[in-house]
């Protein structure tokens, strides 16, 4: 039994972005982060993802000045974790090599010490300028591998993309199970092939929307991966993460010293439930589930039970314990699983805008329909994982498709770069039929590395009135009007 396991908390970024549409501000945020920062955490998920985005377009905050906040608090940025889409960067759309190195060098010496990235299609390609930058600037770089079920993803298949990670320059290996696809005894092949196969930490992010990211996290701990992606309840659960207030009491049965102030995390969630009720506008389950979950709740007989059959390290165990902890989580009122996500594959993120989207149209009712005919356009776009940006775009091509009555009668752009190419090279070959009614004859695949083909961005002047400093400039490069309306208003040029 290993005793190395520590944990990470995404509370602050992945548990809101899952749950509450990404909507927490800095200052709900302030009152947490000074709470928890001293309780035993390895690391904190704090920004990236869609969280710039979030505050430029609908919190009114200046996410570098968030992260900077941050940094003040925490005493430096080394526990400081970002998520990066890899050169996509924080938006939605490959962006030019030298934005990607300014933008992450400013992220690097503003506060960020560990950048996880990834690539939405697990093209290494589209990996190296931001590990490189990262490397170069004093970061730590984590790789992460996006999961995905389908004909091409096998365990064999994210062994040797760990291994690329590790030769690209990697200083760890992340699973990033961002739609709780990562079924139970197929985590327990993927993770042991990635202790026989790379001596760099590993750490495991698992969605708890299925029901199986929280017995991930047992077998986890069962392996010795080195690092484990938990959230405080409310901001655990559902589409969300393991709550550490359950995935201590397993650690603590298996004899893992955590190190984790349970006073603390009792009291920062306490707040965090205050600040759910803010947030109800956003949050589709709200008043449905989540209660205060003390560690003293947990059934500990039922823990000792689900960890004498993750001890055997057998399939037929692992299926017998799944239930056991879907039942545990429900009894404490965390949201239900969802089994239609094995097939629709939408993370949590993903899923919950989607609802908001669809209810804000009036189609809230297409929901089922939309779900059905996700996995069918991700086999059509070459079986790509969907996390953001691929997640919103296969999302909403369905979307289309199931209101409009006919499969790809209209076609977003981002989805036609898909099929061209100009997002990487994706893991299967593209509907060959698709491409043809898409795009007609005349469009070609891309070749080489899709950001080879775009100019630089950096080199142009740029006299414009509401960018005053270089990091206004990387706003507005990277986000466009919503940052330029973000800056108007920041500097009263309305």
């Amino acid at each position: 039994m290993s005793n190395q396991s520590q944990f990470i908390d995404v509370t602050l970024r992945d548990g809101h972005q899952s749950l509450a549409a990404t909507r927490m501000s800095t200052e709900q945020a302030m009152r947490v982060l000074p709470i928890i920062k001293d309780a035993g955490f390895a690391a904190f998920e704090l920004w990236g993802g869609a969280t710039l985005d979030s505050c430029i377009r609908f919190l009114n905050e200046d996410p570098w000045e968030r992260l900077a906040i941050f940094k003040e608090t925490l005493g430096g940025g080394e526990r400081i974790r970002a998520l990066l889409r890899g050169q996509n960067l924080f938006g939605y759309q490959p962006s030019a090599d030298d934005l990607v190195i300014s933008f992450v060098r400013e992220a690097v010496e503003t506060g960020v010490g560990i950048m996880r990235i990834f690539d939405a299609l697990n093209d290494e390609r589209n990996l190296q300028t931001s590990i490189l930058t990262t490397r170069a600037f004093g970061g730590i770089v984590e790789g992460a591998l996006s999961y995905t079920t389908s004909p091409v993803h096998t365990t064999e298949y994210f062994v040797n993309f760990a291994k690329i990670l590790e030769r690209e320059g990697a200083h760890q290996i992340a699973i990033k199970d961002m739609a709780g696809l990562l079924y139970s005894t197929d985590a327990l092949d993927l993770m042991k092939g990635l202790k026989a196969n790379t001596a760099l930490p590993i750490i495991l992010h698992s969605h708890t929307t299925t029901g199986v990211a929280t017995l991930n996290a047992v077998i986890a701990m069962h392996l010795g991966i080195d690092y484990i992606d938990t959230a405080i309840t409310p901001f655990a659960g559902g589409t969300s993460h393991p709550p550490i207030e359950v995935v201590a009491v397993f650690a603590e049965e298996m004899g893992i010293e955590h190190g984790l102030d349970k006073a603390a995390i009792l009291k920062a969630q306490a707040e965090l439930f205050k600040i759910f009720d803010e947030l109800k506008n956003v949050i589709p389950q709200y008043g449905k589930y989540w209660q205060p979950v003390s560690f003293d709740d947990v059934d500990r007989r039922q823990v000792r039970r689900i960890i004498d059959l993750v001890a055997k390290e057998d399939k037929e165990a692992i299926e017998q314990a799944l239930p056991l902890m879907r039942e545990m989580l429900m009894s404490l009122k965390y949201p239900p699983y969802d089994d239609k996500i094995f097939e629709a594959q939408v993370p949590g993120g993903m899923l919950s805008n989607l609802h908001n989207q669809l209810k804000e149209m009036g189609q809230l009712h297409l929901m089922d329909q939309v779900l059905e005919e996700i996995p069918r356009v991700r086999e059509d776009a070459g079986f790509v994982p969907l996390v953001t940006p691929t997640s919103q775009i296969v999302g909403s091509q369905a979307a289309f498709n199931v209101m409009l009555g006919e499969r790809y009668k209209m076609t977003s752009d981002p989805f036609k770069m898909i099929l061209k190419g100009e997002f990487g090279r994706t893991p299967a070959p593209v509907n060959p039929d698709i491409v043809t009614k898409v795009l007609g004859q005349s469009d070609k695949p891309l070749k080489y590395r899709a950001a080879s083909y775009l100019s630089p961005v950096l080199e142009d002047p740029y006299n414009l009135p509401f960018v005053r400093t270089h990091k206004d400039l990387l706003l507005y490069l990277l986000f466009g009007q919503p940052a330029e309306t973000f800056l108007r208003k920041r500097y009263n040029l309305n």
